[in-house]
């Protein structure tokens, strides 16, 4: 399978005109968006590496569901511990409220 390859040109240089393959359109939530924020800032190589290959949208989809996971069970195994129910929150909000926010 040939590819052609066009050229613009740039002063007295010819540039190959490059693009990067699309990728799927993904929401990336607060988890993901923090993930890469510092994968910005403390791994550059790590972000150009995934970006070009384009596998940075993959990654952060996989990072945020990871973490939502792990949100999710901390907020069960905590709402057990504590004894926090929906029961509890329909006859006493302002109880549910003081056990949901112990730490």
């Amino acid at each position: 399978m040939a590819t052609t390859i066009t050229y613009t040109q740039q002063g007295k240089y010819l540039l190959p005109d490059l693009k990067l393959p699309e990728q799927p359109k993904v929401e990336i939530g607060v988890w993901s968006k923090r993930h890469l924020r510092f994968v910005k800032q403390y791994h550059p190589i790590r972000y150009t590496n995934l970006l070009t290959s384009c596998k940075l949208t993959a990654y952060l989809a996989d990072i945020d569901k990871q973490a939502e996971d792990i949100f999710f069970r901390l907020v069960k195994q905590l709402s057990e511990k504590e004894g926090v129910t929906e029961q509890l929150k329909a006859e006493d909000q302002m109880l549910w409220g003081r056990r949901m926010s112990v730490t």
